[in-house]
C-alpha cells in the first residue's frame, strides 16, 4: 500500500467507516494470514479476517489516528491468527494419539493372545486327562508342582516331566502357526 493510509483517513463523525476499511484492507489482511504458510480452510481465513474487523470495530475508540492502519490491522491478524494456529494445534492432543497407538497395539496383543489361547485350548481338549489336569493346575490356577503331586497322588518328578512334554508340544503347535511361545 503506497498511499498514505492513516486511520484519520478512515473516521468520518469521530466514527470508524468499516466498511471503507474493510474494501481497502481484506486483500492486505488475505495476503499476511496465506504467507503465514498454514493449511488453514478458506473458512478458517475468512473468519479471522472477521475477527481483525471485528477487533478493529470494537477498539475504536483506542486508535491512534496518526498511525497507519494497516500497522494497527497486520498486528491485529497477526495475533489473531496466532491464536487460531495454538488452539488449532492444542486440539491435536499427542497424548490422545499415544493412547490410540497403545490401545492398537493392545489390540494386536489380544487378538493375538484370545489366538494363542483358542490354539492351546483346542489341544489341551485333544489331551489325557491327566495332563490337562498337571498343565490347567499350573498354569491356571497357579499351583505348585508338590501340590498338582499330592492332588493327583504321582510322583512331583512325573509332573515336571509332564509338564515339559506338554510346553514342548504347545511350542511346537504355536510356532507352526506363526506365534511365538513363553511357557
Amino acid at each position: 500500500m503506497k498511499q498514505s493510509n492513516l486511520i484519520e483517513k478512515y473516521i468520518e463523525n469521530n466514527k470508524l467507516d468499516i466498511e471503507k476499511v474493510m474494501k481497502d484492507f481484506t486483500p492486505y489482511i488475505y495476503k499476511i494470514i496465506t504467507n503465514k504458510n498454514s493449511n488453514l480452510s478458506n473458512e478458517d481465513i475468512e473468519e479471522i479476517i472477521s475477527d481483525v474487523f471485528l477487533a478493529v470495530w470494537k477498539n475504536q475508540n483506542k486508535l491512534d489516528q496518526t498511525k497507519e492502519m494497516s500497522s494497527y490491522l497486520g498486528g491485529i491478524a497477526n495475533n489473531i491468527y496466532n491464536k487460531k494456529i495454538k488452539k488449532t494445534t492444542n486440539n491435536i492432543d499427542i497424548n490422545n494419539y499415544e493412547n490410540k497407538l497403545y490401545y492398537i497395539e493392545n489390540l494386536d496383543k489380544k487378538t493375538e493372545n484370545e489366538e494363542k489361547n483358542r490354539l492351546i485350548i483346542n489341544e489341551l481338549n485333544k489331551m489325557k486327562k491327566e495332563d490337562k489336569m498337571i498343565f490347567m493346575s499350573y498354569y491356571y490356577y497357579s499351583k505348585s508342582m508338590k501340590m498338582i503331586s499330592i492332588e493327583l497322588n504321582i510322583t512331583e518328578e512325573k509332573v515336571k516331566s509332564r509338564l515339559f512334554r506338554i510346553r514342548k508340544k504347545l511350542k511346537k503347535l504355536l510356532e507352526k502357526r506363526g506365534h511365538s511361545y513363553n511357557g
